[in-house]
């Protein structure tokens, strides 16, 4: 490979890598703001979110790991789809139970997924997923409070993931455009 076929493939990453940003930043927004508005009083569809976040997640962490060379050569973004595929089956089944169990299956798999996409950070040299992990355990202790949680306890978690996803793609656009000026 040329430097020039190298330089275009570094420039697609950081373009995949900006966009996808920006798309997990959009998504989150636009599920805080369903929580706080749509599933306030209605529990269809607060189910519908809580459920479908995690599976929302299981796709993104496939996509990107697919883009990077496969969940073969991603071994830690292919545990994560697994265990995000796994926790929106057990957020179905924690919904029949009490939103107590919700909020203790989303701590687990905050703890797990944090951990993972730290993993995945690190052999990527940078740094993300120990924010998650820190809220997984904040989650685990609400949990086990007499007072019954909602998705409400699990929008600011959504809401840091966004803005962590947002402040990320705007970091990669703002270094593209300075390249660029150089």
């Amino acid at each position: 490979m040329t430097s020039y076929q190298a330089g275009i493939a570094d420039d697609a990453d950081h373009n995949w890598l900006q966009r996808y940003s920006y798309v997990r930043a959009g998504f989150s927004f636009l599920w805080v703001v369903a929580t706080l508005t749509l599933a306030r009083e209605n529990q269809a569809v607060s189910a519908a979110l809580l459920i479908g976040y995690p599976a929302w997640d299981a796709g993104a962490n496939l996509v990107d790991a697919l883009r990077n060379g496969g969940l073969t050569a991603n071994k830690s973004q292919a545990f994560n789809v697994t265990a995000s595929t796994v926790m929106t089956i057990a957020v179905a089944v924690a919904l029949t139970i009490s939103m107590n169990w919700v909020l203790a299956a989303f701590g687990l798999w905050a703890v797990l997924s944090g951990l993972l996409q730290l993993s995945t950070a690190v052999r990527r040299w940078k740094t993300s997923g120990g924010q998650s992990a820190l809220a997984g355990v904040l989650f685990l202790f609400q949990a086990r409070m007499p007072e019954a949680p909602s998705i409400a306890n699990v929008a600011g978690y959504a809401a840091f993931g966004a803005i962590y996803f947002l402040v990320t793609a705007v970091w990669l656009t703002v270094g593209r455009m300075r390249s660029r000026m150089s």
